[in-house]
């Protein structure tokens, strides 16, 4: 985008148009370090003692250039970070002449760089900026935290964000041997006072599953080995790379069973009581996968965790073996641990400066534990529970963590567009004569990250009655006494609530989410944006949801849904939420009538055979973003029109099978076919009635059966 240039008229802007900053203007001495560049008039930007200007000894001392950016100018970075955050205005005395002054402004300009001034904790960024009239050097200053601007040049300017990811629980079920006779002891008194049958059974195969785990764990302390499926499955050395600073070397016996899913490993090498049973959730290296996709990164990732720290880094070790996700050099500052008891707070995962709260999502098990200001920011996702409830995480279609990919795919999508269409798009527009309320609205993931509804209740009957985790009174017991590293440390692993804390607030895959009135099903949001993005994709065609919040005194929110750049459903809300699962429900609606609508001029093209088009992906999406190379679909020979006709019907079979495996559990769709004129034989055709058995959270084909497609046979 072409910007005007710095030092001359903008064409048509008059002397009148000038817009003089409040407060009285102060005169100071400008340097970089110590080499004297020139006077400057200071105006504050707020009159009175809240327009204090922020520069000690009355004197502006320049100690260096923020990185240069790429394609961000400082100004949208700063608005990003750290909005609205313009402390004053400066403006340099024409007379005398400052070369090296004007020199300074056109390097800022030109290379998307800011002159910073170091006070305290805070940075004074010293922005330039073109003007209506003025022919000096005009600078903003703004204010930001120290650190955090160098960090967040590189993230905007590669379009990445930031993912915080809990532990337990969230990511995977640890255990040790303590904890499991804790677990079989407690299910089994309860079973003494069940009179349930069914709920009886459910416990003892619980129970069951739990002491199988058991005495491949009490095998592996023993021996270290165990014997899988009547297969013996040794050890592994496996070295743990010290992080800076540490010097010991660290080898610890590892057993990997990528058949269950699980992990044996011991904390503390030299101590046989600190070994544990982990069990990984599944479709997790999808997840991972997706973070580092392409040989860049869509996301910086960060662990916050209740969990001891030693535990929680080995935890993390055996998630990110490569350290892909996280270096070596940022492991000890990217895995925060934060004590039981605690409010976890973005503000904590990044008390070094590494982002702001802005632009992070958080993956966890639970919102409560986070601070409030953080919450319209987490991703909750349904507690693992491998030995409760061992199908679920495969109930779905599309498993728990490849929806968080989903999640965090749209997340980046939408607050990128916000970032490149509006807010560069207007930083570009401002002049060093705008005042402060004309700078853009900055995003924030919380903007576009939708989430499961607390509030709603489980789907689950019967939900887990115990956490399934290691407890921290239990770890400390078991897991004490360790001295490596150089210091004395108790292992405590992750804090859980009491039992009856957990049941309340555990959640289950799959959970239909029913509107307290008793009324239709509000659909997690999260399951409209994927099927909606799941069908474009079969019809190769973009899907966006964008955004926006009323200035009138009641806030509202309104959601559009655009369908290959053309609106096809909008909604309003009181909330963000609200209003996009009303717009993805009229999007899909609408999807609906158009198809029908377009299906009977052209059900003679149809081929008997469509079995080749059948789905077989895997029904995670393919993140937008990154189709600066897509390719068009290959045109096969034949008329144009024909081929269109063609390869629109064809998709029908994968739509159809996209609905059937996006319903949620004990909810079905059913297709009835009807022969039509039967004694034809020429031009048979098939009736389809689609028509929903309790309720489809996928309204593609309305709610109740909404009508009936004729299509040749």
């Amino acid at each position: 985008m072409l910007r005007p240039s710095p030092l001359l008229p903008v064409p048509g802007a008059s002397a009148s148009a000038t817009a003089a900053p409040p407060g009285r203007a102060a005169s100071m001495r400008m340097f970089h370090g110590d080499v004297f560049l020139g006077e400057a008039d200071v105006f504050p930007i707020k009159p009175g003692p809240e327009g204090a200007l922020p520069f000690p000894s009355n004197e502006i001392r320049i100690s260096h250039l923020s990185p240069a950016s790429e394609r961000c100018p400082p100004l949208a970075i700063l608005q990003t970070i750290a909005p609205f955050s313009v402390r004053c205005k400066l403006q340099a005395r024409p007379l005398p002449p400052h070369p090296s002054l004007h020199r300074l402004y056109l390097t800022c300009f030109n290379e998307y760089k800011s002159a910073v001034v170091v006070v305290g904790d805070e940075e004074l960024h010293l922005v330039a900026m073109p003007s209506k009239v003025e022919k000096v050097p005009c600078f903003w200053c703004c204010s930001v935290r120290a650190g955090l601007y160098a960090a967040s040049v590189g993230m905007l300017n590669l379009r990445c964000l930031a993912i915080v990811f809990d532990l337990d629980e969230t990511l995977i079920v640890a255990n040790t041997m303590r904890s499991f006779e804790s677990r079989i002891e407690m299910l089994s008194r309860r079973m003494d006072i069940e009179d349930d049958p069914v709920r009886v059974a459910g416990m003892s195969a619980e129970i069951k599953r739990y002491i199988e785990d058991r005495e491949l764990l009490k095998e592996f302390i023993d021996t270290d080995t165990v014997t899988d499926n009547g297969r013996i499955v040794g050890t592994q050395k496996e070295e743990v790379q010290p992080m800076p600073g540490v010097q010991e070397r660290l080898v610890r016996p590892v057993i990997r069973l990528p058949e269950r899913n699980a992990i044996l490993t011991r904390i503390n090498p030299e101590i046989r009581d600190t070994s544990v049973f982990v069990k990984l959730r599944p479709a997790w290296e999808d997840l991972r996968s997706y973070l580092t996709a392409k040989g860049r990164k869509r996301f910086e990732v960060y662990v916050c965790t209740m969990a001891e720290r030693d535990y929680a880094l080995e935890i993390w070790r055996l998630l990110d073996p490569e350290a892909n996700l996280i270096s070596l050099n940022n492991l000890s500052d990217r895995v925060v641990c934060v004590k039981a008891g605690s409010k976890k707070s973005l503000q904590h995962v990044f008390r070094e400066g590494g982002c702001h709260p802005k632009m992070a999502m958080v993956i966890d098990d639970r919102l409560q534990v986070w601070d409030e200001k953080d919450q319209h920011r987490v991703h909750v996702v349904p507690a693992y529970a491998p030995y409760y409830a061992p199908q679920a995480e495969m109930a779905n279609a599309v498993p728990v963590l490849c929806v968080a990919r989903n999640v965090a795919c749209n997340v980046r999508g939408g607050f990128f567009r916000e970032f490149d269409e509006n807010l560069l798009k207007k930083v570009f527009e401002l002049l060093y004569e705008n005042e402060l309320l004309d700078l853009p609205y900055a995003p924030d993931v919380g903007d576009y990250l939708v989430s499961e509804d607390p509030n709603f209740p489980p789907s689950n009957k019967d939900p887990a009655p115990i956490p399934e985790g290691m407890s921290g009174a239990e770890v400390e017991k078991r897991l004490n006494g360790r001295a490596y590293q150089g210091d004395q440390k108790q292992i405590s692993s992750s804090i859980r609530p009491s039992d009856d804390a957990r049941v309340a607030i555990r959640g289950t895959l799959g959970s239909s989410n029913v509107q307290p009135n008793g009324g239709s099903m509000a659909i997690v949001p999260s399951l409209f944006v994927t099927v909606l993005q799941e069908i474009g994709r079969l019809c190769n065609s973009k899907v966006e949801f964008r955004s926006t919040v009323s200035t009138s005194k009641i806030t509202q929110f309104s959601v559009e849904v655009l369908f290959s750049n053309e609106k096809i459903g909008n909604g309003i809300g009181k909330t963000r939420d609200e209003a996009q699962v009303q717009a993805a429900e009229k999007a899909l609606q609408n999807l609906q009538s158009n198809y029908l609508s377009y299906v009977a001029p052209i059900a003679g093209v149809l081929n008997k055979d469509t079995s080749n088009s059948s789905r077989n992906g895997n029904g995670f999406l393919e993140d937008d973003l990154d189709s600066d190379g897509d390719t068009a679909m290959q045109e096969p020979s034949g008329s144009k029109s024909e081929q269109k006709d063609h390869s629109n019907v064809d998709r029908l079979p994968s739509v159809l099978s996209l609905i059937r495996e996006l319903c949620l559990e004990d909810q079905h769709v059913v297709f009835r076919d009807q022969v039509r004129n039967p004694g034809s034989a020429t031009n048979e055709e098939y009736h389809f009635q689609f028509s929903s058995v309790r309720l489809c959270p996928v309204p593609v084909f309305g709610w109740t059966p909404v009508g009936a497609a004729s299509i040749g046979k």
